[in-house]
């Protein structure tokens, strides 16, 4: 991506919703609720399977900025709600459009939708990296 500027939309990330992804990112947050990782116990909790956890979804929504605008971006602030849970075996789509730029800041608004509606919604404020970090 060369320079960022409002209104840009950047390219779709596409994350398959596996059973492992939803298991090792509430361990690796060590989030050990039963939800996300015991499909019986979340079924007798009145879900139809494990879902995601906010901290793995957080870390979803900062590896797409960091792909989009490059390694040398920092994530200054991750604003975040979710909405229909990631279940085992969908997809879910983030994408994201600059919404301000000021100066080697940007405020870009991120969407992540799977088959239910949208999983999660919010904004990231990060630190642009140099033209040749991009």
């Amino acid at each position: 991506m060369t320079a960022v500027r409002a209104g840009d939309e950047l390219a779709p990330l596409v994350v398959p919703i596996t059973r492992t992804l939803i298991v090792a990112g509430a361990v690796a947050s060590r989030d050990y609720q039963d939800v996300h990782h015991d499909a019986e116990l979340a079924r007798a909790k009145g879900s139809p399977d494990i879902f995601m956890n906010i901290l793995t979804t957080n870390g979803l929504v900062g590896r797409y900025i960091t792909d989009r605008l490059g390694p040398g971006a920092e994530l200054r602030k991750v604003a975040i709600r979710l909405g229909a849970p990631n279940y085992p075996g969908d997809t879910m789509t983030l994408t994201g459009t600059v919404t301000e730029v000021d100066g080697t800041t940007a405020l870009v608004r991120v969407v992540g939708a799977n088959g239910l509606g949208h999983h999660v919604t919010g904004t990231v404020t990060v630190a642009l990296p140099a033209e040749g970090e991009r």
